[in-house]
């Protein structure tokens, strides 16, 4: 691969490959793109040694498993803001081509990237539907997929390089077993429907975010009245309010924000089952994400900042 020599602008980090012209891509990662734009979490990287003067590994990453809706790939984007690191967004759909043996070389190519950024925090979103198929590839892609998963799992055993790699999953039956093993990542997180106190919490946020002040509210009597919901159907049964406050030329009220929860049927509801199995999956395998389940004494590896 071409040296890549970085240069910055607002809110991106741009790396042109040799003999290309730039070209601005968002978010993802297009490999043998003309250049490579990623998402930078922060301008500074503050160098830490005393992990690794005491004598700890670098940290591999995190795994979190839950519900969708529930702030999985913020938590991602929150990891890279917390270790003051670039983040970069893997679509496991652009690493798989067409032509026999591409698929290999656009991971190397991933790999490379990804190492020539570090220290950063590499993301990869639903992780189960890029390695999903890796246990019948011999019968469906002529073992493609199987290569690219073993070719994946090795680098995370034996990098050297400080990238953080966090992947999310909503599906974690479809992952390979060898995938979950203790020692592939520092920690996995199971993320549950949130409680009340922290629909509440939500509710504040979300109101501010589009121009309302959470005081005009009451969030306590809203997140009581939404049980089973996720932060993603709060916030669309806040947009839904917005949409009929604002063909009637007013600001929403509570009383269309209560019928907008009329109108939504919860995924809670509509996927009772796969959630409930998924519980009973996370019950001693993973570590619960939520507050109220942490607020006791502390039982998890404490995980360092990369550097």
């Amino acid at each position: 691969m071409p040296r890549a020599h970085p240069r910055q602008s607002a809110g991106t980090l741009e790396f042109p490959l040799a003999g290309k012209r730039p070209h601005r891509y968002n978010e993802h990662l297009p490999w043998a793109a003309p250049a490579i734009v990623v998402q930078w979490e922060s301008p500074f990287v503050k160098e830490s040694s005393s992990a690794k003067a005491y004598g700890l590994p670098a940290p591999n990453g995190l795994l979190i498993v839950g519900i969708p809706g529930t702030g999985k790939s913020l938590t991602a984007k929150a990891t890279a803001g917390a270790f003051g690191l670039p983040l970069l967004r893997l679509d496991m759909g652009c690493v798989f081509g067409g032509v026999v043996g591409q698929s290999e070389a656009n991971l190397r190519s991933v790999i490379q990237t990804a190492e020539a950024i570090a220290p950063c925090v590499l993301w990869i979103d639903e992780i189960e539907k890029g390695f999903s198929g890796s246990k019948s590839s011999g019968s469906t892609d002529g073992g493609t997929s199987s290569r690219v998963f073993g070719s994946f799992l090795s680098w995370m055993q034996e990098k050297t390089k400080p990238v953080f790699v966090v992947a999310t999953a909503n599906d974690v039956s479809k992952l390979p077993p060898e995938f979950l093993r203790k020692g592939r990542f520092d920690e996995m997180f199971f993320v549950d429907l949130p409680d009340t106190q922290e629909r509440a919490q939500i509710w504040d946020i979300i109101i501010q975010r589009y121009g309302r002040p959470p005081t005009n509210y009451d969030t306590v009597v809203l997140s009581r009245a939404c049980e089973q919901y996720t932060g993603a159907e709060i916030e669309a049964v806040f947009i839904d309010a917005m949409h009929e406050a604002y063909s009637d030329g007013r600001e929403p009220k509570a009383n269309d924000i209560l019928e907008a929860m009329t109108r939504c049927v919860p995924l809670a509801q509509l996927m009772d089952g796969e959630i409930a199995a998924l519980r009973h999956w996370a019950k001693g395998r993973a570590r619960e994400a939520a507050s109220r389940a942490n607020a006791g004494p502390r039982t998890g590896r404490r995980i360092s900042r990369p550097d």
